[in-house]
């Protein structure tokens, strides 16, 4: 059992990240690792989101299974499952486009949250200390019809339920298929990070997306990353994502950690009056 235990410390040694990565992530606000997953694990996973999504599919559409609202946007969301459901944008369909939290929903998931490959990157992303969960999603870009999502920072979502905590917050975006630009790839803001909270946008009804007038495109990158590989996201960073305009699916998990002992966002109240503090 030793052996054992030594062999498991020194494979999460290797998964931390190198010191030119760490300066990456620093100066962009974001990391791009290809390979971390092998093809039999992303077939694996592939399986499970599926198996998962159709559960709770089937579950909402069941007669009391749980309350529809439109959110100030007008796009629907659904509590079911003990799950946030984000039903597609487009009117009468019942896609799922985001499930938020997931890993409860089968066991095969909740592994991922102690996978070294996914914790060790982490810790030095937040800046070396023990991690711990904060939320997850399960993102569906479906073919033809996965909806984009405009410029915006992970953080003031996150402000409004743990304050300035959310600063303190990174997610790790495992792909489950090839991204690219005509699939809904995410679009980064290199650096954006550094200026803190961003201007938000004034024509936003929901008061969380990030003013577009204030962002200057060109500097934008598009994430392209092969199945199998994980994005380190900033809660900082300004990010979109385009639509699926392809007949090819982009599925992706997304596990966002943050310092460990600290309460996940399930357990916390959502205060969104709280990000009339911020820009």
């Amino acid at each position: 059992m030793i052996d054992g235990a030594a062999a498991g410390l020194r494979k999460a040694v290797r998964m931390r990240l190198t010191a030119a990565e760490r300066a990456r992530y620093e100066d962009d606000g974001y990391l791009v690792r290809r390979g971390v997953l092998d093809s039999s694990e992303v077939a694996s996973l592939r399986e499970v989101v599926e198996d998962v999504a159709a559960r709770v599919a089937a579950h909402a559409e069941r007669p009391h299974a749980g309350p529809e609202m439109l959110l100030a946007d007008g796009h629907r969301i659904q509590f079911s499952s003990r799950t946030a459901i984000q039903w597609e944008w487009r009117s009468g369909s019942r896609e799922i486009r985001l499930l938020e939290p997931v890993t409860h929903l089968d066991a095969r998931l909740t592994l991922l949250w102690d996978d070294p490959r996914l914790v060790a990157p982490m810790r030095d992303a937040l800046a070396g200390g023990a991690v711990g969960p904060y939320t997850c999603k399960l993102n569906l870009k479906r073919p033809r019809e996965g909806s984009r999502f405009p410029w915006h920072q992970d953080f003031p979502y996150w402000y409004a339920f743990a304050g300035n905590h959310a600063r303190d917050i990174a997610t790790a975006v495992i792909f489950l298929d090839d991204a690219s630009t005509d699939n809904g790839a995410i679009r980064v803001l290199p650096g954006s990070h550094k200026d803190g909270p961003a201007p938000r946008d004034p024509d936003d009804a929901t008061g969380f997306l990030a003013d577009p007038a204030r962002i200057d495109p060109r500097r934008e990158v598009v994430v392209d990353a092969p199945a199998g590989a994980v994005l380190v996201l900033s809660s900082l960073l300004l990010h979109r994502s385009s639509p699926n305009t392809s007949a090819r699916q982009r599925r992706a998990l997304l596990l966002s950690f943050q310092p460990a002992g600290r309460p996940r966002q399930v357990e916390l109240d959502w205060r969104p009056d709280r990000v009339r503090d911020l820009p």
